[in-house]
């Protein structure tokens, strides 16, 4: 991809990629990315163009019910399905390949709906910055035959979410979010108890006013990671903060000091599996 295309030839660009696709299925979360392809792909397909989200034990019912009035308000025809990752050992076993089987289990299910109904293809919202990080789902999405049209445009989060705000779309500026299983360390099974604790941690950690929130779940241990400037606000609420979490179940509750960044328990795996990650 050209680095030196203009943010305005690479939305050029996406239209094309979009337009020779004919009909799809755009896999739907409601995210920063997933909403600017469905909004692009409507103004291009118009009715060829169709979202589908699913609901899950690790997509938060907020998270779902947002993305279905997101493409309510947009007009687009929206897909409700359901897909259960807790069914599958070789994701609840947790090992850090846990994203490919969890990729592999979603779009096989979307691949059946696709040729029901004759879909050419399945789109997400990959971009150019998820090729940096360790990222084994992306491998299922080669393997399953799933299209990244931000991607193809060589567009990047900061273009989607620029490019987001002059389409007046709500996310432009949403938080990054990723599912709840990622917050639980390899090696530790997932499990339904410690992902309801996750979903009902953090619910209550955004109805503080907290902007960007993860809680890594480590046992007894919660491990609180928000924005460097919003830990005094974490501070300030330490008592209800840590009231709370002692009724979902935490017996401590710690503030990481190095505050949010996406990926933080990959940053356990050595230096070789990233490697293999990206070459894959």
């Amino acid at each position: 991809m050209d680095n030196s295309l203009t943010l305005e030839q690479k939305d050029a660009r996406l239209g094309e990629i979009l337009r020779d696709m004919g009909r799809i299925l755009v896999a739907f979360s409601g995210g920063v990315d997933s909403t600017f392809v469905l909004k692009r792909a409507f103004q291009e397909l118009g009715d060829d163009c169709t979202a589908v989200t699913a609901a899950s034990e690790t997509f938060p019912t907020r998270e779902f019910d947002a993305a279905v009035r997101i493409a309510e308000e947009m007009g687009v025809r929206l897909l409700k399905t359901e897909v259960s990752e807790l069914d599958n050992a070789d994701f609840v076993a947790n090992n850090p390949d846990r994203c490919y089987h969890c990729k592999t289990g979603l779009y096989s299910h979307l691949r059946r709906i696709t040729a029901e109904q004759g879909y050419g293809f399945i789109v997400d919202g990959s971009n150019m910055d998820d090729l940096g990080d360790y990222r084994p789902g992306l491998q299922a999405k080669k393997e399953q035959g799933v299209r990244s049209p931000l991607q193809e445009a060589g567009m990047t989060k900061d273009d989607i979410r620029e490019l987001s705000k002059r389409l007046g779309l709500p996310t432009w500026n949403k938080p990054s979010f990723a599912c709840l299983s990622s917050r639980i360390p390899y090696g530790t099974r997932i499990e339904k108890e410690k992902i309801d604790q996750l979903d009902e941690a953090e619910n209550f950690l955004l109805r503080l006013g907290l902007w960007q929130v993860r809680v890594r779940h480590h046992d007894e241990i919660a491990r609180i990671e928000v924005m460097p400037q919003e830990m005094a606000k974490v501070v300030e609420h330490s008592e209800a903060i840590h009231a709370k979490f002692a009724e979902i179940g935490f017996k401590y509750v710690t503030l990481d000091l190095r505050g949010y960044r996406t990926g933080s328990m990959n940053e356990v795996l050595s230096a070789d599996t990233r490697k293999k990650a990206a070459a894959q």
